[in-house]
């Protein structure tokens, strides 16, 4: 496969842009191409401004001495069968993005020296805690009934975002009725509730990277939702994690609308307080009344809107009240022999140093020789069954870890690839620790590892344009949860926001402020059809 094959997207140049577009998306996430892909279908002209080389955001891959990775998407949740998340990838790929199902127990944790597993299908899951804690039956229950009740009451949390405020003030009354007591406490005061065995809240929490909070400081209602989310087993991608932002590109340009990439925006342009385009980092200037920003919160209000805008809305002091999730490390690794020959499975390993998981990273932010609170490892070719089409006699491993912003600030600002030897040696010395959990865990591959690089948050800042390296957008803490100004409507005329910083993290999280940033954009008159089209 030639490198250019994942770079989708087309290359920005000003004469390349269409004369008039009805909309501006800033970002091609998973929230900026839902929206854009929605709002095509409903007939608007959409330009898609993308600063990376590639389309897609997290849920991009790229290749490198004849390997291919994901960054982003490791696995997906609630795709198995014809679900509303099932059905939305479904219309906005028109069907040709296919979903190929990791194991039966798609999630190992090892907690300390235990070992425990997820297991996919509702009875499964039921049956496989019982089996791991027969002492635990009711406890268990109880959590199960939990989860149903919050995943009850989400439909109706998300669509008070898309209310105007005069209309969410009306309904307030009864959706304090109608939302659980749990939803907006934290996941560890919840859970302890229910149970005193720490082992047992240890494994519920066990996907808690999915989300980049430890209990303590997690909200039930985020738990919940990825939880539920997994509940039926995991998916990945046929084809690589690419292919999502590939194949929905099409239904943006079906209206005229297009993706660019190498296009990045230096500040959105406003007159009398409202949005008048965008102006580009080479000075060209794209007008338009609509602007959708899929850049983030600190990046919209904290980089690209003139600073007495953001002070006379109110948002510079909003934005004191939310902080960015974790940063974090990644490793990618190139092997010589399939996953099948090197035995690789299609379950993520989740390696935690005991089951105090807020006690792990409380002593990994004062030390940083303290172990990693948290190590992820990813199969992706063995995930994926058209990976040998694209990269014969090779396979893939990815590894994913927290790791402080302030490690590397004092070289924020500089070039990618050209950051100095001090720089270089310090991600050779996380690299070598994180390489020794894969032997640990996997003693065969020692000496069959070909090729292995490392990456930081300011890698993440320099493709992805998260400025601390955040994974999940903003901390998904219970305070952050409840504050209405995070949501698709802004207080300034004619921008719009999407993406994970206004609902919840992840794939699916963003896609579904995709359909939210719609709807509150264009109309429930309009979009209802639609809706009602999609999940017929």
């Amino acid at each position: 496969m030639k490198a250019s094959t994942l770079r989708i997207g087309k290359r920005y140049r000003p004469n390349r842009l269409a004369d008039g577009y009805d909309a501006v998306v800033i970002g091609s996430g998973m929230g900026g191409l839902t929206t854009a892909a929605l709002l095509s279908e409903l007939g608007w002209r959409v330009c898609v401004l993308e600063q990376h080389y590639t389309a897609g955001g997290y849920t991009h891959s790229y290749e490198r001495h004849g390997y291919e990775w994901d960054v982003g998407v490791h696995y997906i949740g609630d795709v198995g069968a014809p679900t509303r998340t099932r059905k939305l990838f479904d219309f906005l790929s028109d069907g040709q993005l296919q979903w190929a199902p990791m194991d039966e127990e798609y999630d190992r944790f090892y907690v300390g020296d235990k070992v425990f597993n997820a297991r996919a299908g509702k009875q499964g899951f039921r049956e496989n805690l019982i089996r791991q804690f027969p002492n635990e039956v009711e406890a268990i229950d109880r959590y199960i009934a939990l989860l149903n009740e919050a995943s009850g009451a989400m439909f109706g949390q998300a669509m008070q975002r898309v209310m105007k405020p005069w209309q969410r003030k009306l309904a307030a009354p009864l959706a304090r009725l109608k939302t659980p007591d749990s939803l907006y406490r934290t996941t560890w005061d919840v859970l302890s509730e229910l149970t005193d065995d720490p082992d047992l809240i240890a494994v519920l929490c066990g996907q808690w990277g999915d989300m980049g909070l430890p209990p303590k400081r997690s909200a039930f209602m985020a738990h919940a939702m990825i939880a539920r989310h997994y509940m039926y087993g995991g998916f990945y991608p046929v084809g690589g994690s690419w292919k999502i932002a590939d194949t929905i590109i099409p239904k943006i340009q079906k209206s005229g609308g297009e993706v660019f990439t190498y296009a990045r925006v230096k500040s959105i342009s406003t007159a009398g307080g409202r949005v008048t385009g965008v102006e580009m980092e080479d000075g060209h200037r794209i007008d338009c009344d609509c602007v959708i920003s899929s850049a983030g919160i600190h990046n919209t209000f904290g980089g690209l809107l003139p600073a007495d805008l953001v002070s006379s809305t109110g948002y510079e002091d909003q934005l004191g009240s939310v902080q960015p999730s974790f940063a974090h490390l990644g490793v990618y690794i190139g092997l010589k022999g399939t996953a099948e020959e090197l035995g690789l499975p299609k379950t993520n390993f989740w390696i935690y140093p005991s089951n105090d998981y807020d006690a792990a990273v409380d002593a990994f932010e004062n030390r940083p020789d303290a172990e990693f609170p948290v190590v992820y490892l990813s199969f992706p070719s063995a995930k994926d069954p058209d990976y040998l089409n694209r990269h014969p006699g090779t396979a893939t491993i990815e590894i994913v870890a927290p790791a402080p912003y302030a490690w590397f600030e004092k070289w924020a600002g500089s070039t990618w690839g050209k950051r100095g030897d001090d720089y270089d040696a310090l991600k050779d010395e996380l690299g070598e620790r994180l390489m020794r959990y894969v032997y640990d865990k996997l003693p065969q591959l020692e000496g069959r590892v070909d090729y292995y690089e490392v990456s930081t948050p300011l890698s993440t800042n320099w493709f992805a344009g998260y400025k601390h390296g955040e994974l999940y957008g903003l901390d998904h803490t219970p305070e952050r949860l409840q504050l209405d100004w995070l949501g698709p409507r802004t207080r300034i005329k004619g921008l719009w926001l999407t993406g994970q910083d206004t609902l919840t993290c992840g794939v699916t999280g963003a896609m579904m402020s995709g359909v939210l940033t719609t709807m509150a954009l264009a109309g429930m008159r309009r979009v209802g059809p639609l809706m009602k089209q999609i999940y017929a």
